[in-house]
């Protein structure tokens, strides 16, 4: 039986910044080895799982699935009297970072916190804003000299906390951007074991997302698909965050509609959703979605592409918080849009029978 909560846990506790995702993909190849028939890594870095189609066409047929794995993170930037100063590595917010426990991936793991200037000592002017990332250190508790022999400038730093279980499906850590998408996409590989599917499936997680669509773009070119799908997750609502730009938490992935994804392919995602009755929400994206379907669509001669998003709060956060139902649903739709695919698919989706807009 497939464990979601643990798989989630697993891919959320490793720690794997943008252009340094070796240990996630370690611990997704051990877990992907019994769900694909084979295993692949890029140039880049990027792990690939291919599951061969049970029922192949002629010619056979590719879909690509696409999650990144890398994860927001910071790098040192300096060493004084023992404590680190730091560079954001991508997104990672100032404000949410004072008192977080931190891994600082030196010559060995060194536990640290992120501490600032105490509250006694700021003028009132300062005590009114958050303190920028010049003002916040590492502290590890060793002396200055084992710090300078431990730590070099350079060096990786990841938020180190555990994935938390909260009530009811919901779950927080760090990283489920985008390892809450990783993990339906093993979902629907599982599923995928039990049903009968004509085209070939490569699963691709991909690397360096965060620092501008890196992975997604090789591995387009390495897999050459028909189609493909992208992963990646939305802002649900909460406090400050409400709008159009928002899907709800545990009402099922949103899939996106916008001039980044192929009207037709969206067309009939929603129509398998409905006939397996799976929740989905609309998903409008009106530009560039900053996903990797952003970089797989004009990969090649143009892929048709289409994005499900996952809702979670506190997005570049160390305590994410999504629904495990919405990744289970993710995973469903997957895996059923795949084995609903038949040879005559691409015939469908041929931009040739798109209905025109309306001239004015």
């Amino acid at each position: 039986m497939f464990d979601l909560k643990a798989h989630l846990r697993t891919l959320s506790e490793t720690h794997a910044p943008s252009g340094h995702e070796g240990p996630l993909r370690d611990a997704l190849r051990d877990a992907w080895r019994d769900l694909v028939d084979e295993l692949e890594t890029d140039r880049l870095g990027s792990l690939i799982g291919i599951k061969r189609a049970t029922q192949p066409t002629d010619p056979p047929r590719r879909i690509m699935l696409a999650a990144h794995m890398d994860e927001i993170g910071l790098m040192v930037r300096d060493i004084v009297d023992g404590f680190i100063y730091v560079h954001r590595i991508s997104g990672v917010d100032n404000r949410v970072m004072p008192a977080q426990p931190v891994l600082v991936h030196g010559r060995r793991p060194l536990p640290g916190v992120v501490a600032t200037v105490p509250p006694h000592f700021l003028t009132p002017a300062a005590r009114q804003k958050y303190p920028a990332f010049d003002e916040l250190v590492i502290d590890v508790g060793l002396p200055a000299a084992e710090v300078e022999a431990l730590v070099r400038i350079g060096d990786l730093i990841t938020p180190d906390v555990p994935l938390i279980e909260l009530q009811g499906t919901r779950v927080a850590g760090k990283a489920i951007d985008d390892r809450a998408c990783v993990a339906a996409v093993s979902f629907a590989l599982n599923e995928l074991r039990t049903m009968q599917h004509r085209w070939d499936v490569y699963a691709a997680a991909t690397v360096q997302e965060e620092t501008g669509l890196l992975g997604a773009q090789t591995a387009a070119y390495a897999i050459r698909p028909d189609i493909a799908i992208a992963l990646d997750v939305t802002f649900a609502p909460q406090p400050g965050v409400n709008g159009d730009g928002t899907n709800e938490i545990g009402a099922g992935p949103g899939v996106s509609i916008g001039p980044n994804f192929h009207t037709k392919l969206v067309e009939q995602i929603k129509a398998t959703a409905r006939r397996h009755e799976l929740k989905y929400q609309d998903d409008v994206i009106a530009g560039g979605s900053g996903t990797d379907a952003w970089a797989i669509q004009v990969a090649l001669t143009g892929i048709p592409t289409a994005l499900f998003n996952i809702p979670i709060r506190n997005m570049h956060s160390p305590v994410e918080t999504v629904d495990l139902r919405d990744i289970e649903r993710t995973g469903r739709l997957l895996a059923h849009f795949i084995a609903d695919l038949d040879a005559d698919f691409l015939a469908t989706i041929d931009w040739d029978d798109l209905q025109q807009p309306a001239e004015a």
